[in-house]
């Protein structure tokens, strides 16, 4: 008979799984994902660096997970903002700087995120959740032309052009440690959002 494991095994695999990647995660958003070795996060974690093999079968499985779950609370974040209740125009203003301010908090990690040099399998996601912001973005902005708050349009090219300038902006003042007026900067951003809508800042 093939041997199970028990339920309580599981659960303890699962924990350091996750106690894993919150290491990791927390490595990267230190040093980048050049930097961060599969030693470097095993020290972070406190355990052996053979022991990182356990639950992941390569360094690049390892960023991946890293990668998804950080993206994955940022997309959770703006969804909740950009399909809430409300104006379409102050939701689309709002998912915006909510988004920024998050950036510019942690600047380690959403560099990491948005644009920092990264292996294949990472870039790869980082596509794939662009594709989800601009999900979003298309939705609020279509739901604003349909009740006449912005201006007709193609609502996914006009949240590709918003995603884009995003990150284009953001990039600079995440990858610098040179004092940056947070408040003035999400200001200008909310204001190109509202104005690539269609809609007065």
């Amino acid at each position: 008979m093939a041997y199970r494991k028990t339920p309580a095994e599981i659960r303890r695999l699962e924990a350091a799984r996750d106690h894993l990647v919150v290491c990791a995660t927390e490595v990267v958003a230190d040093v980048g994902w050049a930097q961060a070795s599969v030693t470097a996060v095993a020290d972070a974690a406190g355990i052996a660096a053979g022991s990182v093999y356990q639950h992941f079968s390569s360094k690049s499985a390892l960023a991946v997970e890293v990668f998804r779950r950080a993206a994955q609370r940022e997309v959770d974040v703006l969804g909740e903002v950009l399909e809430g209740d409300g104006d379409p125009a102050d939701r689309l203003r709002r998912g915006v700087e909510v988004f920024a301010r998050r950036a510019l908090e942690n600047p380690g990690l959403a560099y990491a995120l948005l644009a920092a040099p990264a292996e294949p399998a990472v870039g790869a996601e980082r596509l794939a959740f662009r594709r989800r912001y601009r999900t979003l973005f298309a939705s609020v902005i279509d739901e604003g032309v349909t009740t006449g708050r912005f201006p007709g349009q193609d609502a996914e090219i006009t949240a590709a052009a918003l995603t884009g300038a995003i990150g284009e902006v953001l990039v600079h003042p995440l990858s610098t440690s040179a004092a940056q007026d947070a408040d003035l900067l999400i200001a200008g951003l909310t204001a190109v959002a509202l104005r690539c809508a269609g809609a007065a800042p």
